[in-house]
């Protein structure tokens, strides 16, 4: 039987990311946030100097990454998330990446992988896939707070305008744009706490892997 992979994808701020690593802890399986594989390409050219545009450092730095090592608490830093908005769009580092996600998913017993592009591209045949999403508005008083409690610096405003510029450039690029997958379960978490968020996932994850058997 093929590894238990559950694909998670959205825009930031959405909430996938805690329910992602809340889903791993459930079924005991591995979870990457592999948002943080662009931010560490990004935080790697970014310390030796090199142009975010470089595409042969970047792969480069792509396949010297330690999945399970990735320091989250760094790479979570603010200026981080538009420098990986900008690697991104690099179509040779997607496809190192896409190399290296995907051999991470399929390792046993499976994992728990969220992104923009985990149920159209790295995990098509996924167990389950769910599209996480809310409102820009919601989604920047989220990231505000959250930035808050780490003592940065954070104007709910100038976050709103930072996070529809990168909903903008991932939804728009040519290579594996930000979309849910067509056999995704739409979550839309507005109006939901995590919890509620969760026991949403979780039944219809047992729906999934009901059907698939």
């Amino acid at each position: 039987m093929a590894p238990f992979v559950i694909a998670i994808d959205g825009p930031a701020a959405s909430g996938k990311g805690t329910l992602a690593r809340r889903l791993a802890r459930h079924y005991a399986v591995r979870h990457l946030d592999t948002g943080l594989t662009y931010r560490a390409v990004a935080d790697a050219l970014l310390a030796a100097g090199a142009d975010l545009s470089d595409e042969e450092r970047a792969v480069a730095a792509a396949r010297a990454i330690r999945f399970d090592a990735l320091d989250r608490e760094r790479l979570s830093r603010e200026e981080l998330g538009e420098a990986a908005s900008r690697v991104a769009v690099l179509p040779r580092l997607r496809t190192a990446l896409v190399e290296l996600q995907r051999a991470f998913a399929n390792e046993e017993p499976g994992a728990v992988l969220d992104g923009r592009d985990i149920g159209t591209v790295v995990c098509p045949d996924a167990v389950a896939k769910i599209y996480v999403t809310a409102s820009p508005e919601v989604r920047a008083r989220r990231r505000t707070l959250e930035l808050k409690s780490r003592n940065a610096a954070a104007e709910e405003g100038e976050v709103l305008a930072d996070l529809r510029r990168r909903d903008a450039r991932d939804m728009a690029r040519a290579d594996s744009p930000l979309r849910p997958a067509e056999d995704a379960y739409l979550l839309d978490t507005t109006d939901l706490d995590i919890d509620t968020a969760f026991r949403a996932a979780v039944d219809y994850v047992e729906r999934a892997r009901r059907s698939r058997h």
